[in-house]
């Protein structure tokens, strides 16, 4: 008796969650199958799917249907979601891709799993041009099966599988798919590697596509035992700040060594993955810097600032604008340029409507015990204050221009005495 093409389709849902399942359904081939398969072995949990119009093809509304017709086939319920592809450079395939991940993690409930149908042939495909991009360790281990995705997680059941097994089974149950034309159109990476590249390969290694996928999974043993020596060195070189970390303790670790604690200071901060030059530019311009010096680098909306013995990452925010002034009388949290608030805690209001503004240069302030005014600027550097806050502290000052505090963090002898006297406190939240 021959096998059926469905057992070992089946055998690849053995690690299936509890939780709820969202199936990214494109409505060719791989998705179909991934969905039959999912619809025709339910493991008692909500089973939905998500169709992302990218309007990229002329039969994109027909897709849309097509998907209709065959969830409502299988009594899934499916939602249609639109994005627009905006191409910034990188190229449409990889803006296509961003698109419609933004929209997967948007439209992921919390707790719930999203289920692609990536198989052992876009694993080798995705390995190879990783390798053809120079990546390290991370890169090369591809794509896993299992990871944290927007609220919730990402499923990828396939990857053991060939795509002719999912032929084939699509072939024995009747499946109808989607033939997107943009998958022959070479001058895409992907396309290229799997009309010339794969079928060249596999007449000489049959088995490419395995092997090529087994080295990806290699890769990702060799990440998880790096993750734990990571984590360790990454702890030894933190603050109490998560955003900053030391830079004599983290120059202390061998170049390597810095190199993965720096991409994993970056991910846990949740800001973008460093460029490729990036390590090299920390390296060069930052952790070289003098201790006096504000060394920045910046990249896709996020920088790293070297700053006495610390490293300091967030995203990068506007200063308060030089011009910047507003009255302020207390009763409201006052909002700030660029974002954060000022708020008056414990008080109803202060006498006279005070003003608010940014730093011009040059202000002096009379601080609580001292006989004589000092230079705001002396005073930001005793404290320690570093300048990626100084450039957004807000200043607050009287009608006749004396200053009477700089966020929460400097107060005036009478502004201090005012806010005693009253058992409240200014709160300045950036």
């Amino acid at each position: 008796m021959s096998r059926s093409p469905a057992l070992p389709l089946a055998q690849a849902l053995h690690d299936g969650p509890l939780a709820p399942l969202c199936v990214g359904f494109s409505g060719g081939l791989d998705s179909t199958a991934l969905l039959h398969l999912l619809a025709s072995h339910p493991n008692g949990t909500a089973l939905r799917a998500l169709h992302v119009h990218h309007g990229l093809q002329a039969d994109a509304d027909e897709w849309a249907r097509h998907c209709e017709r065959i969830c409502a086939s299988l009594q899934v319920p499916l939602r249609v979601v639109r994005v627009e592809v905006i191409d910034a450079g990188e190229g449409l395939e990889a803006a296509a891709r961003a698109a419609r991940h933004a929209a997967f993690a948007n439209s992921l409930a919390p707790g719930e799993v999203l289920v692609l149908a990536h198989h052992r042939d876009d694993q080798a495909e995705t390995f190879l041009l990783r390798a053809l991009r120079a990546s390290g360790p991370e890169g090369l281990a591809a794509m896993r099966r299992w990871r944290p995705f927007g609220p919730g997680h990402l499923w990828r059941p396939l990857l053991a599988h060939g795509r002719d097994e999912l032929l084939a089974y699509a072939q024995a149950h009747g499946l109808k798919w989607i033939e997107d034309p943009s998958n022959a159109d070479a001058r895409f990476d992907r396309n290229y590697l799997r009309r010339y590249v794969m079928p060249l390969l596999r007449q000489r290694w049959p088995h490419a596509d395995a092997v090529l996928a087994r080295s990806a999974a290699l890769c990702a043993d060799a990440v998880a035992a790096l993750d734990s020596s990571d984590a360790l060195d990454l702890a030894g070189v933190a603050t109490a700040d998560p955003h900053c970390i030391s830079r004599t303790r983290l120059l202390a670790l061998p170049e390597i060594r810095r190199a993965r604690v720096l991409r994993r200071w970056i991910a846990t901060l949740e800001l973008p993955p460093l460029p490729g030059h990036g390590v090299d530019r920390i390296e060069d311009e930052l952790l070289a810097a003098r201790p006096d010096a504000q060394a920045t680098f910046c990249w896709h909306g996020a920088a790293v600032t070297a700053w006495r013995d610390v490293l300091h990452a967030a995203p990068v925010v506007t200063d308060l604008p030089p011009d910047w002034r507003v009255q302020w009388d207390g009763t409201a949290p006052l909002s700030l340029p660029g974002g954060g608030t000022l708020e008056l805690q414990g008080a109803p209001a202060f006498d006279t409507p005070l003003n608010v503004h940014a730093r011009q240069g040059g202000e002096r302030i009379s601080l609580p015990g001292r006989s004589h005014s000092h230079a705001l600027k002396h005073v930001l550097q005793d404290l320690g204050v570093p300048p990626w806050e100084r450039a957004r502290l807000p200043l607050l000052s009287d009608a006749e221009g004396h200053l009477l505090a700089a966020g929460d963090l400097i107060h005036s002898a009478g502004f201090d005495a005012w806010l005693r006297q009253r058992g409240a406190r200014l709160h300045w939240r950036p």
